[in-house]
């Protein structure tokens, strides 16, 4: 039998941003126009899902300021919006002629992207919506990490909330008290594997969009994302949505609980033995539940 990781297709395409213009890079597994098997669109999620997949087309890319996408040096921090990331979105489903019929699946910032992309954009080839490990504000998101800082020492969470408030989280102390936080809240695998080592290494040589959206404090959101909140708008999500989570998660359920309550077609899978990254810590499970997913919402012919 042959599997989507035997097709590997990977390219640029334009994206016009006013009078710019950038290029955003994405990598298929698969074959996304043979009419048989609808792609899924995965939004900065999952290494080595290619394989899980079998015959199921995957689009990975990185989004523009990332990775092997433009960067975008000089910009002013307006610039940097949930609407340009899902015009990008819109603009690659259109290149790769897919905007008429794609799954999509977005992990922690990517199913945030995506929950707001269905919820305003409603573009009716999305036919189902997968969101993991995603909060819907990121005020509740706010309340959810410091639940979890709490369980630690208080000393911890006193000197981990000083530095917030000083602006030092650029100090060995805090970086080495969030890394603390990290192995317990987003990724249990010991030692954490390449490719998650390498995506933060990235993230560190070019941290502007990150700290520009959501701030250099972990704890408490001082970026341009600090009231961004899509509680209200989430009942215009139409198409069938797998929603996952995992209680020991830095995104606790306050924050994700709103996709389950207010989406009209929604499934909610709890792994209980992971944390943030069940894709390394669970992906047995959490291919599972995304493989279910689909085949219990594949329309009938």
């Amino acid at each position: 039998m042959s599997t989507a990781a035997e097709c590997i297709t990977e390219g640029k395409v334009n994206f016009k941003v006013g009078n710019e213009t950038y290029q955003t890079w994405y990598k298929i597994y698969g074959d996304i126009n043979n009419g048989k098997m609808r792609p899924v669109v995965a939004v900065h999620g999952g290494p080595g899902m290619s394989h899980h997949y079998m015959l199921i087309p995957v689009v990975f890319y990185d989004q523009l300021g990332n990775g092997q996408s433009s960067h975008c040096p000089g910009v002013p921090k307006e610039f940097w919006t949930p609407e340009l990331f899902m015009d990008e979105l819109d603009n690659l489903l259109r290149a790769l002629n897919i905007y008429d019929d794609f799954d999509l699946l977005g992990q922690s910032w990517g199913g945030m992207l995506g929950g707001q992309y269905a919820a305003t954009h409603t573009p009716p080839g999305l036919k189902r919506l997968i969101i993991a490990n995603s909060p819907a504000s990121t005020k509740l998101n706010s309340i959810g990490y410091n639940h979890h800082l709490d369980q630690f020492p208080p000393e911890f969470a006193a000197m981990v909330r000083k530095h917030e408030a000083d602006g030092t989280t650029a100090s060995k102390e805090y970086q080495e008290a969030f890394h603390k936080f990290s192995v317990k809240h987003v990724c249990t695998v010991v030692p954490w594997p390449k490719e998650l080592v390498e995506s933060f290494d990235v993230m560190e040589k070019n941290p502007t969009v990150y700290h520009v959206m959501y701030g250099t404090a972990e704890f408490n959101v001082l970026g341009t994302m600090k009231d961004w909140d899509i509680v209200p708008i989430l009942h215009r999500i139409v198409c069938p949505t797998l929603l996952i989570s995992a209680p020991l998660d830095s995104i606790q359920e306050i924050a994700c609980i709103p996709f389950f309550t207010q989406i009209q077609k929604v499934k909610w899978v709890q792994l209980q033995n992971s944390t943030h990254l069940a894709v390394f810590e669970e992906p047995e499970r959490y291919f599972e539940a995304i493989l279910d997913f689909l085949k219990e919402t594949e329309p009938q012919v």
